[in-house]
Protein backbone atom coordinates (compact mmCIF):
# COMPACT_ATOMS: atom_id res chain seq x y z
CA UNK A 1 0.00 0.00 0.00
CA UNK A 2 1.33 3.69 -0.63
CA UNK A 3 1.24 5.79 -3.63
CA UNK A 4 2.83 4.21 -6.89
CA UNK A 5 3.55 5.34 -10.12
CA UNK A 6 2.56 2.59 -13.08
CA UNK A 7 4.39 3.14 -16.32
CA UNK A 8 5.27 1.29 -19.41
CA UNK A 9 6.42 2.31 -23.10
CA UNK A 10 9.14 1.57 -25.86
CA UNK A 11 12.29 2.94 -26.50
CA UNK A 12 12.15 5.32 -30.30
CA UNK A 13 15.26 3.83 -31.31
CA UNK A 14 17.98 1.31 -30.58
CA UNK A 15 20.38 4.44 -31.38
CA UNK A 16 19.11 6.71 -28.65
CA UNK A 17 19.64 4.47 -25.72
CA UNK A 18 22.97 5.65 -24.54
CA UNK A 19 22.06 9.60 -25.18
CA UNK A 20 19.02 8.27 -22.80
CA UNK A 21 21.50 7.12 -20.37
CA UNK A 22 23.38 9.67 -20.39
CA UNK A 23 20.94 12.22 -19.91
CA UNK A 24 19.16 10.15 -16.71
CA UNK A 25 23.00 9.75 -15.04
CA UNK A 26 22.89 14.08 -16.09
CA UNK A 27 19.57 13.97 -13.56
CA UNK A 28 20.95 11.91 -10.82
CA UNK A 29 24.33 12.77 -10.29
CA UNK A 30 23.21 16.16 -10.11
CA UNK A 31 20.31 15.27 -7.70
CA UNK A 32 23.02 13.04 -5.88
CA UNK A 33 21.15 9.83 -6.51
CA UNK A 34 21.88 6.47 -6.86
CA UNK A 35 21.86 4.96 -10.07
CA UNK A 36 23.23 1.72 -12.10
CA UNK A 37 23.57 1.72 -15.59
CA UNK A 38 22.95 -1.78 -17.22
CA UNK A 39 23.94 -2.87 -21.04
CA UNK A 40 24.44 0.30 -22.81
CA UNK A 41 23.83 -1.06 -26.54
CA UNK A 42 21.41 -2.63 -28.38
CA UNK A 43 22.12 -4.69 -31.30
CA UNK A 44 19.84 -3.26 -34.27
CA UNK A 45 18.79 -6.78 -35.43
CA UNK A 46 17.12 -7.57 -31.87
CA UNK A 47 15.00 -4.34 -31.53
CA UNK A 48 12.01 -4.05 -32.29
CA UNK A 49 11.80 -7.76 -32.82
CA UNK A 50 9.00 -9.60 -30.66
CA UNK A 51 11.80 -12.02 -28.89
CA UNK A 52 13.84 -10.64 -26.37
CA UNK A 53 17.17 -11.53 -25.02
CA UNK A 54 17.71 -11.74 -21.09
CA UNK A 55 19.77 -8.54 -20.75
CA UNK A 56 18.67 -5.70 -19.25
CA UNK A 57 19.31 -2.36 -21.42
CA UNK A 58 19.14 1.08 -19.91
CA UNK A 59 19.60 2.54 -16.32
CA UNK A 60 17.70 3.34 -13.29
CA UNK A 61 18.20 5.72 -10.07
CA UNK A 62 16.60 5.67 -6.35
CA UNK A 63 15.86 8.78 -4.93
CA UNK A 64 15.99 8.48 -1.22
CA UNK A 65 12.87 6.92 0.02
CA UNK A 66 11.31 6.02 -3.09
CA UNK A 67 11.43 2.79 -4.97
CA UNK A 68 13.77 2.97 -8.31
CA UNK A 69 12.62 4.46 -11.20
CA UNK A 70 13.32 2.53 -14.23
CA UNK A 71 14.17 3.67 -17.75
CA UNK A 72 15.37 -0.26 -18.19
CA UNK A 73 14.50 -1.85 -21.58
CA UNK A 74 14.30 -5.46 -23.15
CA UNK A 75 16.64 -6.10 -26.49
CA UNK A 76 12.84 -5.94 -28.26
CA UNK A 77 12.72 -1.62 -27.02
CA UNK A 78 10.17 -1.94 -24.80
CA UNK A 79 10.30 -0.95 -20.86
CA UNK A 80 10.98 -3.85 -18.36
CA UNK A 81 12.27 -3.97 -14.96
CA UNK A 82 14.87 -6.62 -14.30
CA UNK A 83 12.50 -8.17 -11.38
CA UNK A 84 9.81 -8.70 -13.98
CA UNK A 85 12.08 -10.35 -16.77
CA UNK A 86 13.15 -12.95 -13.90
CA UNK A 87 9.88 -13.75 -12.70
CA UNK A 88 7.39 -13.40 -15.75
CA UNK A 89 10.11 -13.95 -18.44
CA UNK A 90 9.94 -17.61 -19.66
CA UNK A 91 6.01 -17.45 -18.82
CA UNK A 92 3.97 -19.15 -21.95
CA UNK A 93 1.42 -17.19 -19.50
CA UNK A 94 -0.26 -14.54 -22.39
CA UNK A 95 -1.41 -12.73 -19.57
CA UNK A 96 2.51 -12.79 -17.75
CA UNK A 97 3.79 -11.31 -21.22
CA UNK A 98 1.98 -7.97 -20.30
CA UNK A 99 2.35 -7.77 -16.88
CA UNK A 100 6.75 -7.88 -18.53
CA UNK A 101 6.21 -4.50 -19.77
CA UNK A 102 4.48 -2.68 -16.83
CA UNK A 103 7.17 -0.77 -14.49
CA UNK A 104 5.82 0.82 -11.40
CA UNK A 105 7.69 3.07 -8.56
CA UNK A 106 6.34 3.60 -4.93
CA UNK A 107 6.68 7.36 -3.56
CA UNK A 108 4.56 6.94 -0.72
CA UNK A 109 7.83 7.06 1.70
CA UNK A 110 9.91 9.97 -0.49
CA UNK A 111 7.08 12.45 -0.40
CA UNK A 112 5.47 14.76 -2.39
CA UNK A 113 8.34 16.77 -3.69
CA UNK A 114 10.37 13.82 -4.69
CA UNK A 115 7.03 11.95 -6.35
CA UNK A 116 6.79 15.95 -8.34
CA UNK A 117 10.32 15.00 -9.40
CA UNK A 118 9.90 11.60 -10.50
CA UNK A 119 6.82 12.52 -12.58
CA UNK A 120 8.63 15.91 -14.24
CA UNK A 121 11.77 13.40 -15.04
CA UNK A 122 9.39 10.71 -16.94
CA UNK A 123 6.83 13.29 -18.43
CA UNK A 124 10.42 14.57 -19.79
CA UNK A 125 12.48 11.53 -20.96
CA UNK A 126 9.08 10.00 -22.43
CA UNK A 127 8.49 13.28 -24.26
CA UNK A 128 12.20 12.97 -25.73
CA UNK A 129 12.95 9.24 -26.03
CA UNK A 130 9.63 7.17 -25.60
CA UNK A 131 6.65 5.63 -27.52
CA UNK A 132 3.41 3.89 -27.02
CA UNK A 133 4.31 5.40 -23.08
CA UNK A 134 1.84 5.23 -20.79
CA UNK A 135 1.26 6.42 -17.09
CA UNK A 136 -0.94 5.99 -14.22
CA UNK A 137 -0.45 8.24 -11.17
CA UNK A 138 -1.97 7.66 -7.25
CA UNK A 139 -0.67 10.72 -6.69
CA UNK A 140 -2.82 12.19 -9.14
CA UNK A 141 0.25 14.97 -10.28
CA UNK A 142 0.73 13.82 -13.79
CA UNK A 143 -2.25 14.67 -14.99
CA UNK A 144 -3.41 17.47 -13.44
CA UNK A 145 0.15 19.34 -12.23
CA UNK A 146 -1.91 20.20 -8.92
CA UNK A 147 0.53 20.90 -6.38
CA UNK A 148 -2.17 20.71 -3.52
CA UNK A 149 -3.55 17.89 -4.67
CA UNK A 150 -0.93 15.96 -4.51
CA UNK A 151 -0.08 17.22 -1.15
CA UNK A 152 -3.45 16.22 0.33
CA UNK A 153 -2.98 12.97 -1.34
CA UNK A 154 0.16 11.90 0.72
CA UNK A 155 -1.49 12.94 3.69
CA UNK A 156 -4.27 11.01 3.07
CA UNK A 157 -2.81 7.60 1.93
CA UNK A 158 0.21 8.25 5.61
CA UNK A 159 -3.39 8.88 7.31
CA UNK A 160 -4.68 5.57 6.09
CA UNK A 161 -1.39 3.62 6.54
CA UNK A 162 -0.87 5.04 9.98
CA UNK A 163 -4.21 4.42 11.25
CA UNK A 164 -3.98 0.57 9.95
CA UNK A 165 -0.45 -0.19 11.61
CA UNK A 166 -2.16 1.64 14.85
CA UNK A 167 -4.82 -0.65 14.12
CA UNK A 168 -2.53 -4.02 13.93
CA UNK A 169 -0.77 -2.56 16.88
CA UNK A 170 -3.59 -2.35 19.40
CA UNK A 171 -5.99 -5.12 18.01
CA UNK A 172 -5.25 -8.95 18.92
CA UNK A 173 -6.57 -11.41 16.49
CA UNK A 174 -9.27 -13.39 17.79
CA UNK A 175 -9.16 -17.33 18.65
CA UNK A 176 -10.40 -19.06 15.90
CA UNK A 177 -9.69 -16.20 13.16
CA UNK A 178 -7.85 -16.68 10.32
CA UNK A 179 -5.00 -14.07 9.17
CA UNK A 180 -6.99 -12.56 6.29
CA UNK A 181 -10.23 -12.36 8.69
CA UNK A 182 -8.22 -10.33 11.15
CA UNK A 183 -6.50 -8.23 8.70
CA UNK A 184 -9.61 -7.38 7.28
CA UNK A 185 -11.85 -6.79 10.18
CA UNK A 186 -8.91 -4.09 10.67
CA UNK A 187 -8.72 -2.88 7.41
CA UNK A 188 -12.87 -2.06 7.81
CA UNK A 189 -12.27 -0.21 11.34
CA UNK A 190 -9.67 2.27 9.20
CA UNK A 191 -11.52 2.83 6.55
Amino acid sequence: MGITIHYSGRLKEAEILPALIEEVKDIAQANHWKYHIFETLIAADKFGAEKYDNNIYGILFSPPESEPVWFTFLSNGRMCMCNSLEFYGNSDQEQDKEFLYYLFTKTQFAGPEIHKQIINILRHISNKYLLDFTLTDEGNYWDTEDEEKLTATFKRYSFLIDSFATGLENSDKLPDESLEDYIVRIAKTVK
